[in-house]
């Protein structure tokens, strides 16, 4: 007779709205890939190279090699190529970090139009979800007064949330906010650096 009980073997199936929306996740990133030129894929390749500890102990052992080489031939009394203080090794060294630098944010600087994408994404979806529930509190509302059993009211909250947010006032609300506690932060700054001041004449 067959287990009833679900196999451990296996992915576990998901609702059909959580794979599609695992899909379009899935498809937004593959597009943002499809869209990199191949010298930002190499940069890319590059820095996750560099970001790996392995790349920081093979230029340990780099560094070391060259340091006791040229140590040690020194010891023998022959001519090292780059003898202390290692002007070599510096200026490859410098112009390497460099380098590495300008890759590293070329990189990030494609990774942050990934993870600007997402957070634009994030906010349209937030903005249509906040549209819907007011849409849904004006449909509600429009039965409650359309039954007769139930009683006629007037609720001002439900009102005012059956209203959609105009995403432009919110953010001149925030703006606005914002500065407002920098300019209170700023009143406040003087005074304290006076009564430093005169703590320490």
């Amino acid at each position: 007779m067959p287990d009833p009980r679900p196999s451990d073997q296996g992915p576990a199936s998901l609702p059909g709205h959580i794979e599609t929306t695992i899909r379009a996740i899935a498809d937004m990133h593959a597009r943002h890939q499809r869209r990199a030129t191949p010298s930002q894929r190499a940069f890319a390749f590059t820095a996750g190279l560099v970001a790996r500890p392995r790349f920081l102990a093979v230029v340990t052992l780099a560094i070391v090699l060259w340091t006791a080489g040229n140590l040690a031939v020194l010891r023998l009394g022959l001519p090292a190529w780059d003898p202390p203080p290692f002007n070599w090794l510096q200026g490859v060294v410098s112009v390497a970090a460099l380098y590495t630098a300008v890759i590293i944010l070329i990189a990030q600087k494609r990774e942050d139009e990934l993870a600007g994408l997402r957070e634009q994404l994030t906010l349209e979806l937030a903005i249509l979800g906040e549209q819907k529930s007011a849409k849904t509190i004006e449909l509600l509302e429009q039965l409650r007064r359309d039954l007769p059993e139930a009683p006629d009211r007037v609720d001002p909250e439900a009102d005012a949330m059956a209203r959609p947010t105009d995403p432009l006032t919110v953010a001149d609300a925030l703006i606005e906010h914002n500065e407002s506690a920098v300019l209170a932060d700023l009143q406040e700054t003087p005074p304290a650096a006076s009564a430093a001041e005169a703590d320490f004449p």
